[in-house]
């Protein structure tokens, strides 16, 4: 077998197991009979199960499961291919390139490859300026957010420019050698659809979004607003990676988002196009180590994207953490932004009735019309996923939580923060509530 038709898995710098693509590209993966024993032994994934007779899993959930590693958007993944020289844009060729720091806590490298021990700290000290010409380059080709630096090779899903850095001792720095990012750095998204729709402080838009389901009670990544230079970027620290108790190293964590865990293509996030609902991430979270809890805050974040006129509630935005013995349980809240600046009728807007939500709540029938979903089919949604005593208690706790939280966000924004937005976004959030209060 050619060195490019094998890549080895690691965790934490701990052999895993073996990604292999195999004549008519077929795709395999077998579980490292060394890992099994281990103390830290735990699967790669729920739908990549140690106990496979053999440990080798086959077949096309082997590649939906690495492919969601990388960004869904085909752009980005072309200019992946071109800045490194791979020989397609498919996820086993990326990925022997970028899977150094991936979400998660997986090293992929290709078979062989001698990897630096992931407790020293290797890294490239940065300046304002350095973050700034970075920055520059994310949607570049071929640079594609990297300084020229073989050592610096990542993948972070999602569709959004993003790239990643690490802030190590109170300074950004380019991470090498097997040490990871531990931030990621969002530019605003401009105009989307075709340039018709201005969503220029989508970093503004990402970081309140956030205080607000934070102020209602759910766990969120941490955000900030920086500038470097003149590039302004929301800085979102990574809940996968964590200081090691002596504070020598960095640790990676395991996790994975849903189209993962149920073994989905990236490609049909969206349950309108095969992905996951919600009565299917409600029945995963059954078996969660703090199942009655994350039950309660997924449904309570679906619910709130739904107040924030936030439609990209889809599969790979919400994740579990995997810990040892096959555990697992919900990660923080994060990616969420509102529509409510560009809803209208008018150039350049989206109208209401156009704007459909990413997972399908029930009445007679299933609805994503966001402008015809009440309170009566979240009741309905979840009295068929046998939560209707849970989903009383979120919707009472969320109605009677709005302005306390409107109050409590509006007095914690900084200064120079569009105002305009902040208040479109909380006059939505109060109208929605209306909604939301019909049973």
């Amino acid at each position: 077998m050619k060195k490019s038709d094998s890549l080895d898995i690691l965790m934490n710098g701990t052999s895993v197991g073996v990604w292999r693509r195999l004549s008519g590209n077929v795709h395999e993966f077998t579980y490292e009979e060394s890992w099994l024993t281990r103390p830290e032994c735990r699967p790669v994934s729920l739908s990549l199960p140690l106990d496979t007779p053999g440990r080798t899993i086959t077949g096309d959930v082997v590649e939906r499961y690495f492919d969601n590693l990388l960004p869904d958007n085909a752009d980005i993944r072309r200019r992946m291919q071109r800045r490194f020289g791979c020989t397609s844009t498919s996820a086993f060729d990326l990925l022997s390139e970028t899977g150094r720091d991936c979400v998660g806590a997986l090293q992929i490298v290709p078979t062989g490859t001698e990897v630096p021990p992931v407790q020293d700290i290797q890294a490239k000290p940065l300046d304002e300026h350095d973050v700034a010409s970075l920055l520059g380059t994310v949607s570049s080709i071929p640079s594609m957010g990297t300084i020229p630096d073989d050592s610096f090779r990542i993948s972070i899903a999602g569709a959004q420019e993003k790239t990643a850095l690490l802030f190590h001792e109170g300074r950004w720095h380019i991470p090498l050698g097997s040490t990871p990012t531990t931030h990621i750095l969002k530019l605003p998204l401009g105009y989307i659809s075709a340039g018709r729709v201005d969503m220029t402080h989508s970093v503004h838009n990402e970081w309140l979004c956030l205080q607000i389901l934070d102020a209602f009670g759910l766990e969120t990544a941490q955000t900030e607003i920086l500038t470097f230079d003149d590039v302004e970027v929301l800085a979102v620290e990574r809940f996968d990676r964590r200081r090691s108790s002596d504070g020598s190293w960095w640790i990676r964590l395991p996790q994975e988002d849903f189209c993962q865990a149920l073994g989905r293509s990236g490609a049909a996030k969206y349950e309108n196009e095969g992905g996951p609902g919600i009565a299917d991430i409600m029945q995963v979270l059954l078996s969660s180590g703090n199942a009655e809890k994350d039950r309660r805050n997924f449904l309570k974040a679906q619910i709130l994207f739904f107040l924030l006129a936030a439609p990209d509630g889809h599969a790979k935005n919400f994740s579990i953490f995997l810990e040892r013995e096959g555990r697992f349980h919900l990660t923080p809240i994060y990616d969420v932004m509102s529509v409510y600046p560009v809803l209208g009728h008018g150039r350049g807007t989206i109208p209401p009735e156009k704007l459909r939500m990413a997972m399908a709540v029930t009445g007679a029938n299933r609805h994503y019309d966001w402008v015809k979903i009440t309170g009566r089919h979240w009741m309905e949604t979840a009295r068929r996923t046998g939560s209707e005593e849970l989903a009383a208690s979120v919707l009472d706790e969320i109605l009677d939580s709005v302005e306390t939280v409107i109050d409590t966000v509006s007095a914690h924004i900084p200064a120079g923060f569009p105002e305009s937005l902040a208040k479109c976004i909380f006059e939505g959030i109060r109208s929605c509530a209306v909604r939301l209060a019909m049973l």
